[in-house]
């Protein structure tokens, strides 16, 4: 009888035993497969992130903008943010003779972008060129176009009829020409110089009341 009742007890605890142990395993089972799971969602989501991060950095990012501004002499060529831009006169076509020391004092007008026009500047007269440094220089109506590093900002042209380093320099005319009458100061276009559509012109030009 004794015995009867301990193989009975022994049984049932067997019985706990082993579904207990399958509740553990089946526990285990599901944690793993959650973690399986999350793990495996992890990679989709970083490519996302990725891609957004490469969309942001855009391919027209650090793109140059020629365009427009009034002086005494008529309209010249600036640069988005109004800084006078200059042609040299010793350049042979679209090819810059202009580096070392020179392009130190004038540095050439470059672009990591697609250089773009505004204004009253042509865009079909808009090029670049790649300088010994590999360099994108903008061009204008083939001519290679600087700034000079005189020119303290916006509206300023104290550059214009110099003959530094062996030729003369000047602003550029919209038509591609050069500007040899006497300038040394200009009204800036607004910032960012962007194309504005000609029945908003007149409130853009009242509302302009920042240079950068």
């Amino acid at each position: 009888m004794g015995k009867s009742k301990f193989s009975a007890a022994s049984k049932r605890t067997k019985l706990f035993v082993g579904v207990g142990g399958a509740v553990a395993a089946a526990a285990t089972v599901a944690a793993c497969s959650s973690a399986a799971s999350s793990t495996a969602a992890a990679p989709a989501a970083s490519p996302a992130g990725a891609s957004s991060s490469s969309t942001g950095a855009g391919a027209s990012a650090g793109g140059t903008v020629i365009t427009t501004a009034k002086s005494s002499a008529g309209t010249v060529l600036t640069n988005g943010s109004g800084k006078a831009v200059y042609l040299w006169a010793k350049d042979t076509g679209d090819m810059s003779n202009c580096n070392g020391a020179c392009a130190g004092a004038w540095p050439p007008v470059t672009t990591t972008g697609t250089a773009t026009a505004a204004g009253g500047a042509t865009a079909s007269d808009i090029g670049t060129i790649t300088r010994s440094d590999g360099t994108k220089q903008v061009t204008y109506d083939g001519h290679p176009l600087y700034y000079f590093s005189g020119d303290s900002g916006p509206g300023m042209a104290s550059g214009q009829g110099s003959d530094a380093f062996g030729a003369k320099w000047w602003l550029v005319a919209p038509a591609g020409s050069d500007v040899t009458a006497s300038v040394s100061t200009f009204t800036a276009a607004a910032s960012g110089g962007a194309p504005a559509a000609p029945a908003s012109s007149p409130a853009s030009s009242s509302a302009g009341g920042s240079w950068s």
